[in-house]
């Protein structure tokens, strides 16, 4: 008996964890990769010229990613002082729910302001995802990992997808919902995202719990003193420890690719003169064939294991990001849309696991702090370059490049990485 009640116990713990992703993913889908660059560029910035504001968008994008990388890792040494994982997740959650919600005062023509509020949900976001991320360690076996990760990134893909389909549908049907026109249904879609994001974060406040959080919390300055000293003592043995340096640098490179084609595809997609309906129904599409594509890679990991299941990934993106040159039609944009669906939740939560079987579980929160400041930092150069590309060449294709030389980088140091090393304690 008791040992059924610890088995349902646990995977009740699980569900509650990637129920995290289901409720966050709602930002990335409707706010991040949806709405707001398609509103940013017709509403916000109607009067301001097209590779103006992409540049405008990748400059909030690259600031909220260097925040995160500046902040992340202190918090998450904080974290494991005392402070505790889920609690700097709840906080951030709050933070990037309210920020979205204020997107919907926004007004016709105030850019500025939209992207303030951008900047700070993205910044939230990323910093939630942090310690997120490190909780995996407290909820699955270093022999689950690949799995578990793979089912959050798969339940991500589907609440957000599922609310993103609500969205869309409040845009283009606004009358449906009560609404007058498409711009209300937009509006209107920003609160939905942050009342979503709050009220699937409460299984995880209820239902999981951290196995390596510590008994006493020092005094608040001595944590940040602490922390900081926890912080920069990571750093120097990341140096020591070459496998995992050279993970975290292929990952930096890498992932960069991954992020910008996540945060910069829908604008990239109007700048070269699609309609914007043909670019939310591709969205909807890499939710949905992500779904399952992202369990499906937990289970090819196990077969092939980990790094060469992320090669496959990669070798796609490659092959996504020359098409993408090239093409002219819109189905090319809904073919492009399946094949990132296929493989962009295979990579994140690949990454994720190989990454936290390397780190000692106790310092997870600071570990997973300085992951996530080079996932950041790699946010900051990718979306900057491609708006710089556009602007230079007043070219939106040339752009696209940018992303097969992050890839195909990030691919090749990954080829020296050992994925069964094991960081001392």
């Amino acid at each position: 008996m008791s040992r059924g009640l610890k088995t349902n116990s646990k995977q009740r713990s699980v569900l509650s964890w990637a129920l995290y992703d289901w409720a966050n993913s709602a930002f990335a889908t409707t706010v991040m990769a949806g709405f707001f660059p398609l509103f940013f560029k017709e509403y916000w910035s109607h009067s301001v010229a097209a590779t103006q504001s992409t540049y405008a968008l990748g400059l909030a994008n690259s600031v909220a990613s260097a925040g995160v990388a500046i902040t992340a890792p202190l918090l998450g040494a904080i974290a494991d002082q005392g402070f505790g994982k889920k609690n700097f997740l709840i906080f951030f959650t709050i933070m990037g729910a309210l920020s979205t919600m204020a997107l919907s005062q926004v007004g016709l023509g105030e850019w500025q302001t939209a992207a303030v509020l951008f900047a700070l949900g993205n910044f939230a976001f990323a910093c939630a995802i942090s310690f997120y991320d490190a909780l995996l360690i407290d909820v699955a076996d270093e022999s689950e990992m690949d799995r578990v990760s793979s089912y959050g990134y798969a339940m991500g893909y589907l609440g957000g997808g599922l609310l993103f389909l609500i969205n869309v549908l409040m845009y283009l049907k606004p009358r449906w919902f009560g609404l007058e026109s498409g711009t209300d249904g937009v509006k209107a879609s920003f609160v939905t995202v942050g009342v979503w994001w709050l009220i699937f974060t409460l299984p995880l406040l209820f239902w999981v719990r951290e196995k390596y959080k510590p008994r006493t919390r020092p005094p608040m300055f001595e944590l940040w003193r602490k922390g900081w000293l926890d912080f920069w003592a990571s750093l120097r043995r990341i140096f020591r420890y070459r496998p995992l340096l050279i993970f975290l640098l292929s990952y930096l490179i890498y992932i960069d690719g991954v992020n910008t084609i996540i945060k910069m595809a829908v604008d990239y997609g109007m700048a070269i003169g699609f309609k914007p309906s043909d670019l939310i129904t591709a969205l909807l599409l890499v939710q949905f064939v992500g779904f399952p594509s992202a369990i499906a890679f937990g289970r090819v990991a196990e077969k092939v294991g980990a790094r060469q299941a992320v090669f496959i990934c990669l070798w796609i993106y490659a092959l996504i990001t020359l098409f993408a040159f090239f093409m002219q039609e819109s189905w090319h944009f809904y073919l492009l849309a399946a094949l990132v669906g296929l493989v962009q939740g295979g990579v994140q939560a690949l990454s994720r696991s190989i990454y936290g079987r390397m780190i000692p579980a106790q310092e997870a929160g600071e570990f997973f702090g300085i992951f996530n400041l080079m996932g950041k930092f790699s946010a900051i150069a990718g979306p900057l370059l491609v708006g710089w590309v556009s602007v230079t060449t007043g070219e939106p294709r040339w752009s696209i490049l940018v992303i097969l030389a992050f890839i195909l980088g990030g691919g090749l140091l990954l080829r020296r990485v050992d994925p069964n090393y094991k960081v001392p304690t």
